[in-house]
């Protein structure tokens, strides 16, 4: 018995202390993960850009379609400023609290704080609002809210009245 003890026990070679079993699975996790991190990306594919704007001339009747119905976009007026208000649809498109200035001047709603029928231009072939009658707290409502827009609204175009001599070359073409 004795001599079992004695006997020195063999050492593992450099070959076998790699090639174990749980080295190898080791080895190629690691190969596996350095593959996934540098392995080149797809391109990222980006959204399409919106179809460009291009800055117009508005008569009532002209601008009175862009009121967010059958895909089109939402415009509104505001001290002969259109805007474009798409992007706040919710309010200003269908079914919006501002659905009633969508596609038309809303100078004098917004200086009055009304959302009523009666502050819009019943007559689009007429001339445009002048704005008469407003007081000086109602004209400094109504450019706080043109300053709003100009902010977060791209503008789009003006608004002239029909009878406007650039008024004739937006509606021949």
């Amino acid at each position: 018995m004795a001599d079992k003890t004695d006997s020195p026990l063999p050492q593992p070679t450099l070959a076998q202390s790699i090639a174990s079993p749980i080295n190898l699975i080791l080895i190629t996790l690691l190969i596996v993960l350095i593959y996934y991190r540098l392995r080149p990306k797809p391109p990222s594919l980006l959204a399409k850009p919106p179809p460009p704007i291009v800055f117009r001339t508005f008569t009532p009747p002209l601008l009175k379609p862009y009121n967010g119905e059958n895909g089109m976009p939402v415009y509104l007026a505001v001290n002969g400023k259109v805007f474009d208000v798409t992007s706040g649809r919710n309010f200003y498109g269908p079914g919006g609290p501002y659905e009633n200035f969508a596609g038309r001047d809303a100078s004098r709603g917004l200086a009055c704080g009304s959302f009523d029928e009666d502050m819009l231009t019943k007559d689009l072939e007429g001339p445009l609002d002048d704005l008469k009658g407003l007081g000086e707290e109602e004209m400094e409502a109504m450019k706080g809210w043109e300053e709003r827009f100009d902010e977060k609204y791209l503008v789009v175009g003006r608004l002239v009245a029909v009878g406007h001599p650039e008024a004739g070359k937006e509606e021949g073409s």
